[in-house]
């Protein structure tokens, strides 16, 4: 392992721009694009609603921990709550399902998050929180696909 962090907070919305700031330093190192770095940022920010919004419902008193490792050119990120949990993963994960149709909320957080990350898992239980990881391969410097 190269590097890791752990950051953890209240479950408070203007914390959602925290993480995806420390996720933002950490990742200076690799030289990202300009689009890697907003697909990070976009994955941080969507897991990390959810767990404020779902995982809480708003209640500020939760606590998101942001979890990241980094090996090489990939990194690695773990966002955690210990809030309500999720009774159906698969259903949750289709594009347009959502549990807050009054709050305007689209249902495309999973299938953001997937279509931003190389890899992508989510684990939880009722009553015990969720766990999103995902995992982010960084194009080498110089690489013909890193667009700079």
């Amino acid at each position: 392992m190269d590097n890791e962090m752990t950051l953890s907070f209240l479950a408070v919305s203007e914390n959602e721009a925290l993480a995806r700031m420390a996720m933002t330093s950490f990742m200076t190192v690799l030289d990202p694009t300009i689009e890697e770095l907003s697909e990070v940022k976009t994955v941080i920010s969507e897991a990390v609603t959810n767990a404020i919004i779902h995982g809480y419902e708003e209640n500020r008193t939760g606590i998101v921990t942001v979890y990241a490792t980094r090996v090489d050119r990939e990194v690695t990120v773990t966002i955690s709550d210990q809030g309500c949990g999720i009774e159906d993963v698969q259903q949750a994960m289709e594009p347009l399902y959502t549990t807050k149709q009054q709050m305007d909320r689209s249902g495309m957080g999973f299938t953001i998050m997937e279509s931003f990350t190389d890899q992508l898992s989510v684990k939880s239980e009722r009553g015990k929180g969720t766990t999103v990881t995902f995992k982010k391969q960084f194009q080498p410097v110089g690489s013909p696909f890193a667009a700079r």
